[in-house]
Order: structure tokens, then C-alpha cells, then sequence
């Protein structure tokens, strides 16, 4: 009885551990049951918990030059004024095309066999010197086998597809003229809430005449697809399996 309560002690101190550390979460799904769960509101990226300016190496600044009596200015990208986002606040279409397969195959085999033994016997000279006859000596003293073996194998098989547009706001204007941009969109399909968030660093000459730039031109892609609601809250593990996976080492 005193060791099925020893085992059982650090399950429960686990368990204890584990109420704080999600009741909030639970106390909010209480408060949700039967209801559709909320969109978040828009709020400024810049003021988001964690938002930290993008810093990075500039070159440096090229001054501006002025022709007399021309209407062109130098470093102009167009004659007429320039309806592509340039500045902080503008926004400007986002093309997430990804298309990404990989697959990866290892195996790997090994094994090994030692054996040491030490015969007194034969160390004495027994075999040989009739002197030791009369004397007991064992025969072996030492007799040691060692078996070593592994078999490993891993295989990945990994497609991801992701072709949508989503909006981008301009948070920064980099020293250089690069375009810090981030994004994000939210739909809700009954119970369900499909987000798609994207964030990096653009060139503006890479924008195109229609104001969009394609993902694969952003710098620093910080890309994130998923959803919250019913079906991925029945897909996670509990809390408490979440603990015991994190603390467990085996």
C-alpha cells in the first residue's frame, strides 16, 4: 500500500500543477459553450504585446539629385504619382503561393560483439608443470560477452499547398527604403475560425503596377496558417497529457 502511494504522489503533484495552468483557458471555453467563438478586434500591429521594430544593416544614403528645368526626378519610379504603397498605413495585396514537398528516407543499422575471458588454468602452467596437480585452481576466473546492436529508420513525406491573398499594412519604412509589411485575416465558418497571418520585409520595386507582391519576394517571411474553435480543440491533447509529455522521460 506505502508504494502504490509513493507512485501516485508525483501524478497528483503533476495534476495540481497542471489546474493553474490551464483554468483560465478552461474558465473561457466555459463561457463560450454554445456560442460562436469571437473574431479578434483590429488593433494596431505596433502596439501588439512582443512588436519590435525590424532592425537591420543599411546601406549609406545615396543624396537626392535635382535636374534644373526637368520634370523627371531622380529616383522617381514613375512619371505620374506612384499608387503603390510607399509609406507607413498604406496597404497593398499579399500573393501566399506555397508549394513545398519533401521527402526524406534514412536508415540506419548497427551492431557489435565483444567477448573477454581470463583462464587461470592456463596462466598457473596446470596443463604443463605437474607441481600444480595436487592444487584446486579454478578454471575460470573472468568471462565477459557484450551484444550491441541498433536499427534505426525515419522517413519523411511532407506536401504543403497554400495559394490565397490576404492584405498587408505597411508598420515601418526601413533607412533604405525597404517596406516592413504585416498581415492578417480571420474568417469564421460556423464554429471554426481560419486565420492566415503574414509579416516580413519588401522591396518597393519588387510591388507591381496592381499594388500585390508574391510571397515568395518577401524577405524575412514570417507565414502562419491555422485555426481555433471546436475541431481543433478536439484535436489537441489535454493539459494534462501536455505535462506528462513535456515531464515524463520515457
Amino acid at each position: 500500500m506505502t508504494a502504490s502511494l509513493s507512485s501516485f504522489r508525483p501524478l497528483a503533484c503533476l495534476a495540481l500543477l497542471a489546474i493553474p495552468l490551464g483554468g483560465c483557458a478552461a474558465l473561457e471555453r466555459l463561457a463560450m459553450i454554445g456560442e460562436q467563438p469571437k473574431l479578434s478586434a483590429i488593433e494596431n500591429p505596433v502596439t501588439a504585446p512582443g512588436y519590435k521594430p525590424v532592425q537591420m544593416p543599411m546601406p549609406m544614403p545615396q543624396p537626392a539629385s535635382y535636374n534644373p528645368n526637368s520634370l523627371w526626378r531622380n529616383g522617381s519610379r514613375a512619371f505620374f504619382k506612384d499608387q503603390r504603397a510607399h509609406q507607413v498605413g498604406d496597404i497593398l495585396t499579399v500573393k501566399v503561393k506555397i508549394a513545398d514537398k519533401a521527402t526524406v528516407e534514412n536508415e540506419t543499422s548497427r551492431s557489435r560483439l565483444n567477448g573477454e575471458e581470463v583462464n587461470i588454468e592456463a596462466f598457473f602452467g596446470k596443463t604443463k608443470l605437474p607441481i600444480f596437480s595436487s592444487v584446486k585452481i579454478p578454471g575460470k576466473m573472468i568471462e565477459l560477452d557484450s551484444i550491441a546492436g541498433s536499427d534505426g529508420k525515419g522517413s519523411i513525406d511532407r506536401k504543403d499547398e497554400i495559394f490565397t491573398n490576404i492584405a498587408g499594412v505597411v508598420t515601418q519604412v526601413l533607412p533604405n527604403g525597404n517596406l516592413v509589411i504585416e498581415g492578417r485575416t480571420e474568417m469564421r465558418i460556423n464554429f471554426e475560425i481560419r486565420e492566415l497571418i503574414v509579416a516580413g520585409v519588401v522591396r518597393p520595386e519588387d510591388i507591381e503596377s496592381d499594388n500585390t507582391i508574391e510571397s515568395t519576394k518577401i524577405a524575412q517571411a514570417r507565414i502562419a496558417y491555422g485555426g481555433r474553435g471546436q475541431i481543433m480543440d478536439v484535436q489537441q491533447p489535454r493539459y494534462g497529457q501536455q505535462v506528462l509529455d513535456v515531464i515524463l522521460p520515457f
